[in-house]
C-alpha cells in the first residue's frame, strides 16, 4: 500500500497542490498514509492565489519543515512516493545538490537513495541553464521532472480543470489509478 509525501513549496501554483490533495481525498483506498510538508511561503502563496486557508482542512498529517523526526526522514518508514508540487527552482536545486537542510530536501534524498518515486512539479518559466542542469541531475538520479504544463486536448473549462490535467499526469506517474482523460479513448 502506498505511503505518500506531498511537499508544497512557495512557488506559484498552489492550485496544483490543492487539486492533488482533493484527488487523494477521493482516492483514499490507494494509500495508507499521506504526510504533507508545507513551507511558510507556500502558505502565503496559497492564501494569495486561492483566497483561503483550506490547506488546514485536509485529513492528512502535516509536518513542520524542520521536523527530522517525521517518519519519512528515514527510508525505514517505507514511504514510496514523494511529490513536490509546486516545486520551486530553489528546492529543486537543493535536491539536485544533495543538500538536506530541511524535511523536504531530506525526504527527497531518502526517496532517491531508496530508489523510490520522486516527482517534482517544476514551476518556473523560462528555465535558465542552471535549472536545466539541476533537472538533468535529478533525472539521472531517478527522479521525474513533471513541469506544471497543462494539456488542453480534454477541453478544460475552468482553472481547476486545467490544473487537473497536470495532477492527473502526476497521479499516473505515481501509479495511482484515476479517471483522467485518455487520448483516443474519451469523447
Amino acid at each position: 500500500m502506498n505511503k505518500i509525501i506531498i511537499a508544497i513549496t512557495g512557488a506559484s501554483g498552489a492550485i496544483y497542490a490543492k487539486c492533488l490533495m482533493d484527488s487523494l481525498v477521493q482516492l483514499k483506498d490507494q494509500y495508507e498514509a499521506v504526510g504533507v510538508i508545507m513551507s511558510d511561503n507556500a502558505k502565503v502563496v496559497w492564501e494569495t492565489e486561492l483566497d483561503n486557508t483550506d490547506y488546514t482542512k485536509y485529513p492528512f498529517t502535516f509536518y513542520h519543515k524542520n521536523d527530522f523526526n517525521a517518519p519519512f526522514a528515514s527510508g525505514s518508514a517505507q514511504y514510496n512516493i514523494m511529490m513536490v508540487v509546486p516545486c520551486s527552482m530553489g528546492t529543486l536545486g537543493r535536491i539536485a545538490s544533495g543538500v538536506s537542510d530541511d524535511l523536504v530536501t531530506r525526504a527527497a534524498d531518502v526517496i532517491l537513495k531508496e530508489r523510490r518515486k520522486l516527482i517534482l512539479v517544476a514551476r518556473e518559466t523560462p528555465y535558465n541553464l542552471i535549472h536545466i542542469k539541476n533537472m538533468e541531475t535529478i533525472t539521472l538520479a531517478g527522479g521525474i521532472i513533471c513541469p506544471a504544463t497543462p494539456s488542453f486536448y480534454s477541453k478544460p473549462k475552468t482553472m481547476e480543470d486545467i490544473a487537473m490535467t497536470v495532477v492527473h499526469r502526476m497521479l499516473d506517474l505515481a501509479n495511482i489509478k484515476n479517471s483522467s482523460y485518455r487520448w483516443g479513448t474519451n469523447e
